[in-house]
This record gives C-alpha cells, sequence and structure tokens, in this order.
C-alpha cells in the first residue's frame, strides 16, 4: 500500500468516477485502475462496485476510506512540518467559488496568502452558490465563496464583504429616477437580462420580487445569462437592462459606461461568505488557508 494507491481510491470515492480521478490526479485512465487493482490486491478485498457503470465503495472501501483520509493527511502535515523546517511549503490549495467572490474577492485573498506561503499552487472552480457547497459537502473542495448563504448544518459561514444588488442600464436610456432610484414596476417592459437559475443574485432579487407580489413573469425577461461580464456587455450594447451587483460594476461607474440605479421598495442588500465544512480535518496548510481568510476579515 503506498500514497499514490491511496489518493487514487479516495479521489474516485469523491468523484465516483475512474476518468475524473485521473484528471484531478494528473493521471491516465489505466494508471488509476492499475492502483486500484493493486490496493485490492494487497489488501486480499474489493474495495469499488464497478457494475453497471456505477461506481460505489464496498463495505471494505467504505472501512478504508476514513483511514486512507487520515494517511494522507498524516502525510500533508509531515510535509508541511518539513517545509516549514525547510522554509518551503508547497501544496495545493482547491476553491469553489460563485461569480462575484470568483472575480473581485478570492484573487485579493490568494494574492495576500501568497505573500506568505509562495510555493503553494491553487485550483479556482466556478459554480453557483448553491454547487459550491454541493463541492464542499462531496469534499471536492474545502473552501468556498458565496454570495447566498444555503442552510446546511455541515457548513460553517464567515461574512467576508457587503453587496448590494443595482439596476444597470445602457447610457442613451432614461429611466423614471429619484435620487438615483427607480420604481421596480417602471422597467416592467424594458428587455431584461437575468442572471442563471441558481445564482445568489437571481435568488435575492425573485425572494424580494415576490414580496412585492410580483415574479419574473411580470417582465420582459429576453436573456437568462451565467457571465456577468456578457450581461455588462449585452446591456452596454443597448440589449436591455440588468440587475447585478453593485461590486461588479465600479469601472462601469467611475468611467461612465452604464447607468446605475438604486431600486425602490426592494431590500437588495446581501453579504459574501466564506464557506468551509465544520467537522472535517483539514491538512495544516488548509488550516492556515482557512485562518488566513478570517484574520483578513478582521483586519
Amino acid at each position: 500500500m503506498d500514497f499514490k494507491q491511496l489518493e487514487s481510491f479516495i479521489s474516485i470515492a469523491k468523484y465516483k468516477s475512474f476518468s475524473k480521478a485521473a484528471k484531478e490526479l494528473f493521471l491516465t485512465q489505466p494508471t488509476i485502475t492499475n492502483h486500484i487493482q493493486n490496493l485490492e490486491k494487497e489488501l486480499g478485498t474489493i474495495l469499488i462496485n464497478r457494475s453497471n457503470r456505477t461506481i460505489s465503495l464496498t463495505k471494505a472501501g467504505d472501512i478504508l476510506y476514513d483511514y486512507a483520509l487520515d494517511m494522507i493527511n498524516t502525510k500533508k502535515k509531515t510535509m508541511f512540518t518539513l517545509g516549514e523546517y525547510k522554509g518551503k511549503i508547497e501544496g495545493l490549495i482547491e476553491i469553489a467559488s460563485s461569480t462575484i467572490p470568483e472575480e473581485f474577492i478570492v484573487p485579493e485573498i490568494i494574492k495576500s496568502f501568497s505573500k506568505e506561503f509562495p510555493h503553494v499552487k491553487y485550483t479556482l472552480k466556478h459554480f453557483d452558490s448553491s454547487d459550491v457547497i454541493d463541492e464542499i459537502l462531496n469534499q471536492k473542495a474545502n473552501f468556498g465563496f458565496v454570495g447566498a448563504r444555503i442552510s446546511n448544518s455541515q457548513i460553517e459561514y464567515v461574512n467576508i464583504a457587503d453587496d448590494e444588488l443595482i439596476l444597470i442600464a445602457p447610457c442613451d436610456i432614461q429611466l423614471k429616477n429619484e435620487d438615483g432610484a427607480v420604481d421596480i414596476k417602471d422597467i416592467k417592459n424594458i428587455p431584461l437580462i437575468m442572471r442563471e437559475t441558481g445564482s445568489g443574485t437571481r435568488d435575492l432579487f425573485m425572494r424580494e420580487l415576490e414580496k412585492n407580489k410580483l415574479t419574473l413573469d411580470n417582465f420582459n425577461v429576453i436573456a437568462h445569462i451565467e457571465n456577468t461580464e456578457s450581461i455588462k456587455q449585452m446591456v452596454r450594447k443597448g440589449m436591455g437592462v440588468s440587475i447585478i451587483s453593485r461590486a461588479a460594476v465600479t469601472d462601469e461607474e467611475t468611467f461612465g459606461l452604464l447607468k446605475i440605479y438604486n431600486i425602490k421598495s426592494l431590500k437588495l442588500k446581501r453579504n459574501f461568505y466564506f464557506a468551509y465544512p465544520k467537522k472535517r480535518t483539514l491538512a495544516p496548510l488548509e488550516e492556515k488557508f482557512k485562518e488566513h481568510v478570517i484574520e483578513s476579515i478582521n483586519i
């Protein structure tokens, strides 16, 4: 039994896929298969069910899984301690993030953490807020940054920033406004570009509409877009208006590239959160990253 075999086993359990495990570990699928076959041969038991193209752990696999995690974490702790001794700490931090934190919060956090640990590498994966939490629960990432708090007893949330949603419009459209604010009912007939289902921005906007006895059916929705930059470009080209995070239009507001309005009657303030598993044992480097994020919030 060696660490590469255990890492392959853990990755297959995580993704329920030999091919995805191979991709994560930068190995070929035959190599992954060979690792598992040798591990099963050494232990004298079947660890993974492979019937009907469905991958799952056997009872023996379930027993091994927790021990395998402990052994890999012990390895990471040893490497971290030796790295401190040698003055060169290395490792990988896996992060899942929703759109706005990914673009405007996470880069600064990685930059500041890299000053302390310059040899650490990162993977940053994009998901909707709800999917970020699923990634953490499924142990595909230990850390997430989200624009909506998804209730789950296994997840710890830390408020890292405040935000609000605003209406953006092309510069050649003049909306009725009072002190920079418009009534949501005044845009019912204007083409509206919305974020996709699952985004924190969309969820907050729809909850506020519901409080005002409105739904998206009351509006002229022409598109559902995942990418924030695409939404801004569509609005700039005069295709409609949109509801977006204020954090995402700082430059456009500064240089007058878009018109920006607050929306009367809707409470569109929100928070961005740093999310991590409550009870999962983190490797030392991951624990350092968690501490760094929390400390940077309190500065």
